[in-house]
């Protein structure tokens, strides 16, 4: 039995997610999100301006004037989302832990899939897979996922993507919307991305917290390093300390982009400091001029 106070949370995601998924990304779903291609669907009498290379020559010999087929877009998508629950997703020093903005990011995208009518999958891994539910459609299996979401507990602390993307190549038969969700606290990923990538329609969800890259002037600070436990006492006061700091996050990130660059990977980077609807409309518009 599912306590009431995680019923009232779940739904309320749900009514915030719901509503954001309604008025800010009507529309913008179906067409940054492409079907798996093209099927038949009928064969019609030409009229002028049809294309030539349309034409069903076996038809148009048939009945003596000319018929071309008409295809539709196989609309239909499987969306799986990968979310990272490791260690460092306990953390944020804002509005929410990086794990909370990742649960609600996950809700977001499985009701834009359900309210297309499309499948929704889920992969909790950690430096394991620790949950996977198969895709299906319909509002009582997106609850669950969002339920997931928000309250699975994880038996791993560290961080292994290469692992899920393998799980991911395993679990699906064709071509799926895949969407890791991460802070990418993670090396040697260059290979499994580029070839998920080229498998799935792939994109990268980067969580992040501020704190992760710049460190406030508060005196002397235990750290701990979430994943390994290690833990570490600094001096904040010492701006060196701190430039280095900040640049070790600058060089971090650059990293990284230029990692996505490199093999053509969509990125989104959200943080717990500020809305994250903002960067998906952002993210939404560039595909959309894309695919154009």
């Amino acid at each position: 039995m599912i306590p009431k106070e995680i019923l009232k949370k779940i739904r309320r995601i749900q009514i915030t997610t719901s509503r954001m998924v309604t008025d800010t990304f009507a529309g913008k779903y179906q067409s940054v999100f492409k079907g798996k291609g093209m099927e038949f669907y009928e064969v019609r009498e030409y009229v002028p301006g049809d294309e030539i290379r349309s034409i069903d020559w076996n038809v148009t010999a048939r009945y003596g004037h000319p018929y071309v087929k008409k295809f539709i877009e196989e609309r239909e998508l499987t969306v799986m989302v990968l979310l990272d629950m490791s260690g460092s997703s306990q953390f944020g020093t804002h509005k929410q832990l990086k794990s909370q903005l990742a649960a609600e990011l996950c809700s977001v995208f499985a009701l834009s899939a359900i309210k297309n009518n499309d499948k929704v999958g889920l992969i909790i891994f950690t430096d394991r897979i620790e949950k996977f539910i198969a895709p299906r459609k319909g509002l009582r299996h997106v609850l669950r996922v969002i339920r997931e979401a928000l309250y699975f507990e994880p038996q791993g602390k560290g961080t292994d993507i290469a692992l899920a993307l393998d799980y991911l190549n395993r679990v699906t038969k064709r071509k799926t919307i895949a969407l890791i969700i991460s802070d990418f606290f993670d090396r040697n990923l260059k290979k499994r991305l580029a070839i998920a990538n080229k498998r799935h329609d792939l994109i990268a969800v980067t969580v992040s917290d501020v704190r992760e890259q710049a460190l406030p002037d508060v005196g002397i600070v235990e750290l701990r390093d979430a994943e390994s436990g290690r833990e570490v006492y600094i001096d904040t006061t010492n701006p060196l300390l701190r430039k280095g700091y900040e640049e070790s996050a600058l060089s971090r990130i650059e990293e990284r982009q230029k990692l996505f660059r490199s093999i053509g990977l969509d990125n989104v980077n959200v943080s717990t400091d500020v809305p994250y609807d903002k960067e998906l409309i952002r993210f939404f518009r560039e595909r959309e001029l894309r695919f154009r």
